[in-house]
């Protein structure tokens, strides 16, 4: 299943529904050390902030001033790389 993306109402924040069980409900900040190997990848986008996952969807959130432009195919290779 191709990643799906949805709005939050957080301007500020994407959903991105994969399909199949992430796990969870787990957050991780954008400070610190991530052990999870995904949350680490997505951390490391430029601009996000903070990442959410539970049942079949990780949701991203960024920093106000980051673009959604460059996040999401970024975001949406590593989803997929893992998921797909």
């Amino acid at each position: 299943m191709p990643v799906q993306i949805s709005n939050t109402p957080n301007p500020n924040a994407l959903k991105f529904t994969v399909g199949v069980d992430v796990g969870g409900p787990r957050t991780f900040p954008g400070s610190g050390k991530v052990d999870d190997p995904l949350a680490a990848a997505l951390l490391d986008i430029e601009g996000v902030t903070s990442v959410f996952m539970t049942a079949d969807f990780v949701t991203l959130t960024k920093s106000a001033d980051a673009s959604w432009e460059s996040i999401v195919p970024a975001a949406t290779g590593v989803l997929e790389a893992t998921f797909g």
